[in-house]
């Protein structure tokens, strides 16, 4: 008895100190990452209080980001899980800004993005409400997307500190800006399924090779980052609905912003031919 009095003593100011950030706390953080300024982290979040932080913030970027327009899928590669300390994937929105800019854009480093990483991913778009009764198999899933849409994500992280998986939640998976390619049309067979995990990935920095995976690298394969996204929606009763888009999550770990830098994706065995997407920075 005496052991377990002293064990609960020890855990109760955890406890305490466990809740979802006030208003005010979350406000701030939302004027630091809108401003470019570094964010202070929650301090002794668990994950159910990260994601309701998450919550709380994302109508508060929405008058500097835009509007939501889908989700972004983070920590889907295992590498990225284990740096930030996570068993799985973890997921933030995206706003109007995440997909405003085209292919071949050249982009300005203001102080409002500083800290932007530039990061390899890949977009599809929600056909219909049925994406979120599909399962896991990957033909079922397809039949409820119309688009697959080449993307370079460009996160910002913001938070001054150490950053771990529930301090990354709770600032919105670092959600910022992207670059997109053109969409490419879904075809609901097994054969563009199997095209979407053995498709080769090359991102390339002024022309250097930065990083060459497989589509597979995503959770094995990169629908099952959307299988991934219904399901974890569905415990707080949210749900994908159609024109919403999805990023799959990074290829490869995401590298600095730099000025006078062109970056630039490849994805090989996707189409008939090879499809690219572009950005360059000033």
């Amino acid at each position: 008895m005496r052991r377990m009095l002293l064990a609960c003593a020890l855990l109760a100011p955890l406890a305490a100190n466990a809740a979802c950030p006030d208003e005010a706390a979350v406000a701030r953080m939302a004027a630091a990452l809108t401003s470019g300024q570094p964010a202070e982290p929650f301090p002794g979040l668990s994950m159910a209080d990260a994601e309701c932080a998450r919550d709380k913030l994302v109508p508060l970027l929405v008058p500097a980001f835009g509007q939501p327009v889908g989700y972004k899928v983070g920590a889907a590669s295992q590498a990225v899980q284990q740096r930030f300390g996570l068993a799985g994937p973890v997921y933030g929105v995206i706003f109007t800004s995440s997909v405003a800019a085209k292919s071949g854009a050249t982009l300005t480093l203001t102080p409002q993005v500083a800290g932007l990483g530039v990061e390899a991913d890949l977009l599809v778009r929600v056909k219909d409400a049925g994406i979120n009764t599909a399962g896991s198999d990957a033909v079922a899933i397809l039949r409820h997307l119309d688009q697959v849409i080449p993307f370079i994500e460009l996160p910002r992280g913001g938070i001054a500190g150490k950053v771990d998986g529930p301090i990354l939640v709770s600032a919105n998976v670092s959600a910022r800006l992207g670059v997109v390619g053109e969409p490419i049309p879904v075809a609901a067979t097994a054969e563009f399924a199997a095209r979407l995990g053995l498709m080769t990935v090359t991102f390339t920095d002024n022309g250097k090779e930065v990083a060459r995976v497989p589509g597979s690298v995503l959770l094995g394969h990169p629908l099952n980052a959307v299988a991934y996204l219904v399901g974890d929606l569905a415990k707080s009763g949210k749900v994908l609905k159609a024109g919403d888009i999805v990023s799959l999550g990074g290829f490869a770990p995401s590298v600095p912003a730099q000025a006078g830098h062109a970056y630039a994706q490849r994805y090989e065995g996707l189409t008939a031919q090879p499809v690219t997407v572009e950005v360059r920075f000033q």
